[in-house]
């Protein structure tokens, strides 16, 4: 059985941006290796939309189907697409404190941008794999959310602007098993300009 739900149009990985090349603490070595495992989830999302095109609806079953693994591998994949995506984006800059609207906005929902750093870091410390500042659409602020994979712990109605990988992928080559100095080097690379340029877009009040 066929449905249109399922009819996609294929994407391709976003390319890099140069600066990206040039980070201070994060190597080239570690952002191509990085870089080739976010085109895989690219192209497993476009593998297994291809796949559901045509799958059998009335074979779906919670404990095993062709439909259940194929939309809870999908849910990982395009995670891995998005998150990576909002990652590289918003790196390549001179990091620091941020100003700005970005700036505006840590200071009134975390007291200082001190504070906020020390919050994101423990969360990306506690995580298996990602820490986000997203905002609340409900609550009118921003939180530091956990992820433990792509796919898990989604908090619906929030914006992310911030997206901390803290995979083993993102610093082993560079850091081996030294999360918090990746980390540091993370806060140091972020581009406040990117993270600006989206509070504009998605029109966050302040």
């Amino acid at each position: 059985m066929s449905t249109l739900a399922f009819q996609f149009e294929e994407i391709t990985a976003r390319e890099l941006k140069p600066e990206l090349y040039e980070l201070d603490g994060i190597s080239r070595a570690a952002v191509e290796a990085h870089y080739k495992l976010y085109e895989g989830y690219v192209n497993k999302r476009n593998e297994i939309l291809a796949k559901l095109d045509g799958i059998d609806l009335a074979s779906a079953n919670q404990v095993y189907s062709d439909i259940r693994a194929l939309k809870v591998e999908l849910s990982f994949a395009i995670g891995g697409i998005k998150n990576h995506e909002i990652y590289f984006e918003h790196l390549g800059g001179g990091g620091g404190d941020p100003d700005g609207l970005i700036g505006e906005l840590i200071r009134r929902d975390f007291g200082a941008a001190a504070d906020w750093r020390a919050d994101l870091k423990a969360t990306g410390m506690a995580a298996r794999g990602w820490a986000w500042t997203a905002y609340d659409w409900d609550e009118g602020r921003l939180f530091n959310y956990l992820g433990d994979a792509q796919n898990t712990f989604p908090i619906w109605n929030a914006t992310p602007l911030i997206a901390l990988d803290v995979y083993e992928h993102a610093y082993f080559l560079d850091y081996q098993t030294d999360r918090a100095s990746y980390i540091n080097a993370f806060f140091d690379n972020l581009d406040w300009r990117v993270v600006d340029d989206w509070v504009s877009k998605y029109q966050i009040p302040r």
